[in-house]
């Protein structure tokens, strides 16, 4: 088999890729470990950048999130019992955020790509690439039993942290940087309506709540425990309880709940691997960065890392040209490393760390208090929030 670009990963970043591909007439196939069912039943955030938005807007598939999708002028910010409003448009200028889920994101493109025509192979197993150092690159599958290769022009390495792509870089061609944390989310979904139009971000002695949703009759909760919790310790009624008792007096009040659709515990990390490109194997993606969820920065940037590495190959195929390639790591990176440096801020400001000092936890509520008193510092905040520009 023959392709120009080949894609490894049918997720939103190797989907979206994909779809930019074909839209400019670059060929491509997408490789994928997991049957399509599986790929669309992952539960994942939902907050997208503008820019987020309007890369979904180019590729074709912006339709249905625009009938569907819930436009965020603004969130809450809890603690000691008070609500404070961060209003986005005002801070700056104008911007907001979707609130659409990455199931939906997912779904879209997968409908685009099956009527595009273009292929993608799932339950590919034993995935082994090769020859991305020289000109030569490729992949070695079994798909439904049959051994093949795949020659093509380029490999784009979208198939997440646990992938083959950055397993295969040699370890002394690649640097990774990572910090755990000793605590994770336990994530609720539920048909039931939100507790507020606009999500709320809560900080309480007990643990970091979040109040987020996915449609106007679909919520999603998430508590802070500590890694040695079990999903399955935890009853619908238990995790009800746990959270009206973090929630602020009016959340608390207005808190519909219902029977869980799913619950799932996810450590959190902040995780980057540089460079992104070797020879012809490009990282996007998960398979290069993490970032907590505090902040939803994960989707926006692998959505970035795709707008770059979309206009590097199209720029490539239109008019032979390198640099878009040559620059592809760096751009990417300046732009992963500020969000990183968000994501890690946000998820300490709201947080109870075990073992914190004292003094730690006075300089923390003091930074929360000036945060919300200080249009400055409030615009800083939410210049982040809403996305950095490309």
């Amino acid at each position: 088999m023959r392709t120009q670009v080949l894609i490894v990963g049918a997720g939103p970043s190797g989907l979206l890729l994909g779809q930019l591909l074909s839209r400019a007439g670059v060929d491509n196939l997408i490789l994928e470990r997991q049957t399509g069912d599986y790929v669309l039943g992952r539960i994942r955030a939902g907050v997208l950048e503008q820019t987020t938005v309007d890369l979904l807007e180019h590729a074709g598939v912006g339709a249905r999130m625009h009938a569907e999708g819930l436009v965020h002028h603004g969130f809450e910010l809890t603690f000691d019992g008070q609500r404070h409003h961060i209003d986005l448009n005002r801070l700056t200028g104008g911007q907001s955020v979707m609130v659409y889920g990455q199931t939906e994101v997912t779904r879209d493109l997968m409908q685009a790509r099956a009527a595009s025509g273009a292929q993608t192979l799932y339950s590919a197993s034993d995935v082994a690439l090769f020859g991305f150092d020289g000109d030569q690159p490729g992949a070695r599958c079994t798909v439904d039993g049959e051994r093949l290769e795949i020659r093509c022009d380029y490999i784009a390495g979208c198939d997440g942290y646990h992938g083959v792509s950055r397993a295969s870089v040699p370890p002394d061609a690649i640097r990774t940087h990572e910090k755990l944390y000793a605590f994770g989310w336990l994530g609720l979904l539920s048909d039931t309506p939100p507790v507020g139009p606009e999500l709320i971000y809560g900080r309480h002695e007990r643990g970091f709540t979040l109040c987020s949703m996915r449609s106007a009759t679909r919520s999603r909760y998430y508590l802070q425990v500590p890694l040695t919790e079990q999903v399955g310790d935890w009853s619908d009624e238990r995790f009800w309880d746990e959270l009206r008792s973090r929630l602020d007096p009016a959340a608390a009040a207005a808190l519909v709940t219902g029977p869980s659709l799913e619950k799932s515990i996810a450590p959190l990390r902040s995780f980057v691997a540089e460079p992104m490109r070797f020879g012809r194997l490009f990282l996007a993606g998960d398979a290069a960065h993490i970032v907590p969820p505090t902040g939803a920065k994960g989707l926006n940037l692998a959505a970035s890392d795709v707008h770059y590495l979309s206009q590097a190959l199209i720029e490539h195929y239109r008019e032979r040209s390198e640099a878009g390639i040559e620059h592809y790591s760096a751009r990417c990176l300046s732009r992963i490393w500020k969000a990183e440096r968000f994501s890690w801020w946000f998820t300490g400001l709201m947080h109870q760390l075990p073992h914190e000092p004292e003094i730690d936890a006075r300089l923390r509520r003091a930074e929360l208090e000036y945060l919300v008193s200080s249009d400055a510092a409030m615009a800083a905040m939410a210049e982040n929030y809403v996305g950095l520009p490309w």
